[in-house]
């Protein structure tokens, strides 16, 4: 795999992805700081918030006064997520401009965690598409649970295909695979992006693995491998799935950017100040940092 002077994307989702799992609330003032100090890390995508409602998410309650009040530097993008016209709404009130849609590859999933098969999800968003279209603002898919799910366990290739390719043509820009429970493998990561890449163009696709059972940048590095160049990840090594036993977070953003620059990569990332965000993320939860690298990078008292 060369490498040379390649950009590798990442996707920063700990203020949003991250947070949504912790049980520790964070409050409006510190998520605001958080997401000031990821744009001063170089990270050219942010996850900022999801105007989700707050009876499901109560951490995320506060969307609009934190995406009101972050930063917004040139050239960064702040999307958010968004489930529904009514979640749209309330995010193109704040000046969004760039949104995310969320299903799953598993019915079993969509049905326990939206109370909706998969296509009926994906009926959902059609007019949120339509209003983002005619709105000019750009959507990004997410697919959860492509390789594996907690009720139904397997979840078939065909079934990732499937939702990938009708995201893609609704309009999502990119589709962003996520391994919500962790239990993927290197093969099998790699077969999953190989398949869908038949259906959807490489260029439009990322990757986004928790860290489960330790197999997350192994996973990563095959889908390198296989041409993927956007990836998700979570400063501090936040998150996790609430549907999961013993579930841990998002791959920390720390330990990717180490990867990818010992690998060649580009990413423009300042890995010092992203690790520094982790603690002091990790800090604010109460707990170490759960990134490697944040660890290894910590000042000596």
């Amino acid at each position: 795999m060369s490498a040379a002077k390649e950009h590798v994307r990442i996707v920063e989702v700990g203020a949003r992805d991250g947070l949504q799992n912790e049980k520790t609330l964070v409050s409006t003032t510190d998520k605001i700081a958080l997401i000031n100090r990821l744009s001063d890390c170089g990270l050219g995508s942010i996850e900022a918030t999801s105007f989700v409602s707050p009876k499901w998410v109560p951490q995320l309650a506060d969307a609009a006064e934190v995406f009101a009040g972050i930063t917004q530097k040139p050239g960064v993008h702040y999307p958010v997520l968004v489930p529904n016209l009514q979640g749209y709404e309330r995010a193109m009130a704040v000046g969004v401009k760039e949104i995310a849609v969320f299903t799953a590859a598993s019915e079993a999933f969509n049905l326990k965690n939206i109370n909706a098969g998969i296509d009926e999800s994906l009926a959902r968003f059609e007019p949120v598409m339509a209003r983002a279209q005619s709105d000019g603002v750009k959507v990004r898919g997410y697919v959860s649970t492509v390789l594996g799910c907690p009720y139904q366990g397997e979840v078939p290739v065909s079934a990732v295909v499937h939702v990938a390719e009708r995201l893609h043509a609704l309009g999502c820009y990119e589709i962003s695979l996520g391994d919500t429970i962790g239990v993927g493998t290197p093969a099998k990561a790699r077969a999953m992006l190989k398949a869908v890449a038949d259906a959807v163009p490489m260029p439009q696709l990322a990757v986004h693995f928790h860290d489960t059972y330790g197999q997350a940048l192994a996973n990563i590095l095959s889908c390198l491998e296989e041409g993927v160049r956007v990836v998700d990840s979570a400063v501090g090594g936040t998150g996790g799935c609430p549907y999961a036993k013993g579930a841990s977070g998002n791959v920390s953003s720390e330990d990717v950017v180490y990867m990818l620059h010992g690998l060649g990569f580009e990413t423009g990332v300042d890995i010092a100040a992203l690790s520094d965000t982790g603690r002091w993320l990790s800090a604010l939860l109460g707990r170490a940092t759960a990134s490697k690298v944040g660890q290894a990078l910590t000042p000596e008292s």
